[in-house]
């Protein structure tokens, strides 16, 4: 098999960041002999041949919505769309697979997506913990802002405790993006981008939403492996397209600073979801080795979760069940989207959603701005 991984030490300003501006690099090969995906530096997920529309919403499982939804809107500024409590709801029992699930959720609506935040009944006693950089799972999302709103600053003044080394943001390559790991007040982990447009070589417009005002985003799903190829063929296979960009990282102390960890070593691997600012993103540390993980973690349990919005739901639900997906259950309706979980093959809890009105605001399409 080929090698994916060739350049050890060879990584470039944006071949880690999930940035809104992207290269135009040289395509890597990976062997069809044992995976079925190759390096595409145009693939987007229009490319893909299912219904896949792109990332709906950021799901974060959370034991105390109070004081998280005060967080975020404190550091974030995103509007809350809708806050609503669920009980006694077969369609919500069956879409979680477990019955009688009580819980309160409220909508963020970021410039991009939306982030729900959800209080389960059964997680109250939970004990809450802090997600290890090196993972396994799911163990973050990503904040954009331009450099000169930082949302570094903002994060902090909100309380985020910073993993990352220093009094500011780390400057991983001298290319105008700063780059930060954070704790919320539960533990979850969050990363922080800061762009300067400038430096970046794009227009400080770019995107048009910082012109209305909207100078904080959200823009990826970053999944922690410990088998990066594994995860990347599953991936390549259920969305119908190629990943994009790869990166095998080492010797890097400011890599070193913003995982603050002593000689890091790691691949990535990274998917676009859309044509400039969301990302899927694999990440493989070896050192500290990423452990994996045995078995599916449940769609309620505390901490993150995602949601591709698709054209036909049950048509997806069929195709991915055909490749060996595992469903909690069939489609449901619930509220104003048809909804399904499923696990992956590291046993992350991600969900397909369908709008009813293909026109709602809260539908991807309507969403990007």
């Amino acid at each position: 098999m080929n090698k994916i991984f060739p350049n050890r030490n060879n990584v470039n300003g944006r071949s880690i960041l999930s940035s809104v501006l992207f290269s135009t690099a040289i395509s890597l090969f990976v062997s069809t002999q044992a995976f079925s995906y190759e390096i595409d530096v145009d693939a987007t997920i229009s490319d893909s041949t299912a219904s896949l529309m792109g990332v709906n919403h950021i799901g974060l499982s959370v034991r105390d919505l109070d004081a998280s939804l005060a967080f975020y809107q404190e550091a974030s500024g995103f509007k809350l769309i809708s806050r609503e409590v669920v009980r006694s709801n077969s369609a919500a029992d069956k879409l979680f697979g477990r019955e009688g699930i009580e819980y309160e959720v409220a909508v963020l609506e970021a410039p991009n997506m939306l982030f729900e935040l959800t209080e389960f009944s059964h997680n109250r006693d939970i004990p809450i913990s802090k997600m290890p950089v090196e993972g396994p799972g799911m163990t973050h999302t990503c904040f954009q802002s331009p450099s000169h709103l930082s949302g570094y600053d903002k994060f902090k003044r909100a309380g985020a405790e910073m993993l990352s080394r220093g009094d500011g943001p780390v400057d991983l390559l001298g290319q105008g993006v700063t780059y930060a790991y954070a704790y919320d007040p539960e533990g979850n982990m969050i990363e922080l981008e800061q762009l300067d447009f400038d430096r970046l070589g794009g227009d400080r417009r770019s995107p048009e939403w910082i012109e209305q005002g909207l100078d904080l985003w959200m823009t990826q799903v970053a999944l922690v492996t410990h088998d990066i190829e594994r995860l990347t063929d599953f991936y390549s296979k259920i969305m119908g397209f190629n990943p994009y960009r790869t990166a095998d990282i080492a010797g890097r102390p400011t890599f070193d600073d913003a995982t603050d960890i002593d000689d890091v070593e790691l691949k990535v691997m990274f998917f676009r979801m859309a044509e400039r600012s969301k990302s899927m993103e694999f990440w493989q540390y070896d050192n500290p080795q990423t452990g994996q993980f045995n078995g599916n973690r449940e769609s309620s349990a505390l901490g993150y979760t995602y949601s591709i919005e698709v054209g036909d739901i049950q048509a997806e639900y069929a195709r991915m069940s055909d490749l060996g997906v595992e469903f909690v259950s069939e489609p449901v309706l619930l509220g104003n989207f048809w909804q399904v979980y499923a696990n992956d093959i590291d046993g992350n809890a991600f969900a397909l959603r369908q709008a009813v009105d293909p026109n709602s605001p809260y539908s991807v399409p309507q969403l990007e701005l």
